[in-house]
């Protein structure tokens, strides 16, 4: 009896990889697309040029709608007596839309690389008063994601909710704060090596002038944007490494972006930017040769990320890289709702799915931009790989393919929808489950692995009647979820 699986034709391995790198999950959904677009390079560059009109994330609009108000609404709605909405419980909500957009969206390299971002210019979501501003500065840093990198340096260093986060909107030419201009050289440019003490103090006061208008009383409404005032504004020259300034006249709002374009175009800062995004998508140790080539397409295209990413895909350790990158919690729990093929719909109670990914994204390690501090969560393996976060994954996995939590808000698919035409060998089972769920044939080790956590045997012939196909059809789903070519992208 040959292979019982007779479903669309799977992407050749290089275009899974390249999908898998810059997608939540290949489902049989986005396959169909690439192939529509002639290959996975052709559909991936495609999306690089590709609006941010996004269908498929449109499902979302208006499930949670406290991140569509007004800044200053949103101030006051938490403060007021009583409230339930406060800035806490709104930036839960943020991470639950960041959950679901990414399971429903269609433009997925753009999804990706707005999380990318997102996560290296780190304001954390659960911070107050910065989450007046938050959502706005997510979908900043989305319509900016395939922008250059100046232009996203100076999108999110200049936006309200990074000047809240990291009190710019109290420095003073008097008392500035250098904690923006500390982070701006150390997390978001150049690194730490290249600069002193001195140039911190410069670097802060290059910043001051930039302010947030801000109303910290329950009852005023201020409108928390950006503005420059310069009668707060240190002047006098600047120095930081190779940038001076004279910085005499506090009316010049241009100084701050021109510092900003000389370290975007650092030849430090393009390896730090080469460095992350080689760790990203192709391994925790990237060669100096890549990295160092990277950062001279960087530099050669005035920071355009675009030509970068596409030098990173067509280099051979890109391509030679399958299965070297761990899921961390969001995406695991992002890819295997996809994979799974879960409905989700307007979320009614806390225990609605759209509510719950967030807590099982929790249970493996890691909610949405949680992380405290500027530098964002780590991108490495190793902080992915313990036994607490495979614990998590396992459990989460197990109950989603059982359908038993969330069973709320939700449609999971039948369990005849899974199946091939039957009777077929248990291994065939196994076969066209591996191809709808990880796009790919089931090896022989994961053809065991699931006979192992049923009883059976690869040999046995599975009918309609047999538990495979009704009581166990869930524990071939879970070892399949469990297994390594899901847990990595």
């Amino acid at each position: 009896m040959g292979r019982a699986y007779r479903g669309t034709p799977l992407l050749s391995p290089s275009d899974r990889h390249l999908v898998s790198r810059f997608s939540y999950g290949v489902t049989p959904e986005l396959a169909a697309r690439v192939r529509k677009a002639g290959g996975a390079r052709r559909w991936w560059q495609a999306e690089l040029n590709a609006g941010t009109a996004d269908p498929g994330a449109g499902q979302i609009d208006g499930w949670w709608p406290d991140l569509d108000d007004d800044p200053g609404r949103l101030w006051i709605n938490s403060r007021a007596r009583g409230s339930d909405r406060t800035g806490y419980k709104v930036m839960i909500d943020y991470q639950r839309w960041c959950l679901a957009r990414r399971i429903v969206a269609d433009r997925q390299p753009r999804e990706v690389m707005t999380e990318f971002w997102e996560n290296l210019f780190n304001v954390p979501t659960l911070g107050d008063p910065s989450f007046v501003q938050r959502f706005d500065y997510g979908q900043t840093i989305r319509r900016n994601a395939f922008a250059s990198y100046e232009t996203i340096l100076t999108a999110a260093v200049t936006h309200p909710a990074m000047l809240l986060y990291l009190d710019q909107c109290s420095s003073t030419k008097e008392h500035p704060i250098e904690n923006l201009g500390r982070e701006l050289l150390e997390l978001h440019t150049v690194g730490r090596g290249a600069y002193d003490e001195s140039e911190v103090v410069a670097s802060a006061r290059i910043l001051t002038g930039w302010l947030v208008r801000t109303a910290f009383k329950t009852s005023d409404m201020a409108s928390w944007d950006r503005y420059y005032d310069p009668a707060e504004h240190w002047t006098g020259t600047v120095r930081v490494m190779g940038f001076s300034d004279a910085n005499r006249d506090p009316r010049d709002t241009g100084l701050l972006g021109r510092y900003l374009r000389y370290l975007a175009r650092h030849e430090r800062t393009a390896l730090r930017v080469a460095q992350r995004l080689a760790v990203k998508f192709v391994s925790d140790t990237p060669s100096r040769r890549l990295v160092e080539n990277l950062a001279r397409v960087y530099l050669a295209n005035d920071t355009e990320i675009v030509p970068v990413l596409e030098a990173l895909v067509s280099d051979r350790e890109f391509q030679g890289a399958v299965g070297r990158k761990v899921r961390d919690p969001g995406e695991d729990i992002v890819a295997t709702h996809r994979a799974l093929g879960s409905r989700m719909s307007k979320p009614r109670t806390d225990d609605d799915a759209a509510q719950v990914t967030l807590y099982q994204s929790s249970l493996m390690g890691q909610t949405p931009f949680s992380w405290p501090r500027p530098d964002g969560s780590p991108i490495d393996n190793a902080s992915w790989s313990t036994p607490a976060r495979m614990l998590g994954s396992f459990k989460v996995h197990h109950n989603l393919a059982h359908g038993a939590w969330p069973n709320r808000g939700v449609t999971y698919r039948s369990a005849s929808s899974w199946l091939p035409p039957l009777p077929a060998r248990f291994s065939q089972v196994v076969d066209h489950l591996s191809r709808q769920i990880l796009h790919r044939p089931a090896s022989d080790r994961l053809i065991r692995a699931c006979a192992a956590a049923t009883g059976q045997q690869p040999g046995e012939t599975v009918t309609s009647g047999h538990p495979v196909a009704h009581a166990q059809l869930d524990l071939v789903l879970t070892t399949i979820l469990d297994s390594p070519e899901h847990l990595a992208r």
